[in-house]
């Protein structure tokens, strides 16, 4: 019997885990990190992005979802808010812990302050998104100068990066451009004004 590899050590481990309640485990390039659950602005603005998703999307067969494990290749995250179709069923990976990333069409991340929670969301879960091919990233990030929005897309699989990308200050409307949610608009009535 050879020795499983590291990707799979590390899945069965995240697997396994039984974390308190108010807080998450993600796979991040190779590593389980742990963390609290987002705080009250946090959530307040994820909150704000997948209501509005919703109204956008009634009638479609794709919804928002919330506090839902994405998988990709013994990887797993947990996106503040994510598109996908309204029929999950089919799309749940083989362990039967969460979504297949094949089916998410977009992610929308709210960045939470402290660096560790900054370059997870900035750096990390960028490269990590963009290796699973997910068409449509968005950052939406308190801590970048006033407040700022970064849409993501175009991803590059083989080098872990995007094609497009497209920063924003708080104040200025950002459009979807693709996929379920094109024509989407993330502003003011999401992350509030452009402070400073």
């Amino acid at each position: 019997m050879t020795d499983p590899d590291l990707d799979e050590v590390v899945w069965q481990a995240w697997k396994a885990l039984e974390l308190p309640e108010g807080y998450r485990a993600e796979i991040v390039e190779g590593a389980i990190e742990v963390w609290p659950a987002g705080r009250l602005p946090h959530a307040l603005v994820a909150n704000r992005v997948r209501d509005a998703l919703e109204c956008f999307l009634r009638g479609d067969e794709h919804s928002a979802y919330q506090v839902m494990d994405v998988i990709c290749r013994r990887k797993g995250w947990v996106p503040d808010v994510f598109v996908a179709p309204e029929a999950l069923d089919a799309y749940v990976d083989e362990d039967g812990l969460g979504v297949d990333a094949e089916a998410v069409h977009l992610i929308v991340e709210v960045v939470s302050p402290g660096k560790a929670n900054q370059d997870r969301d900035r750096i990390r879960k960028r490269r990590e998104y963009a290796r699973a091919g997910i068409p449509v990233y968005v950052l939406v990030d308190d801590h970048d100068g006033q407040g700022a929005v970064t849409l993501l897309t175009g991803p590059r699989p083989d080098k872990a990066d995007w094609e497009d990308i497209h920063r924003v200050p708080y104040g200025t409307d950002v459009t979807i451009p693709e996929g379920p949610a094109k024509g989407f608009v993330i502003g003011e009535a999401i992350t509030g004004p452009k402070r400073g």
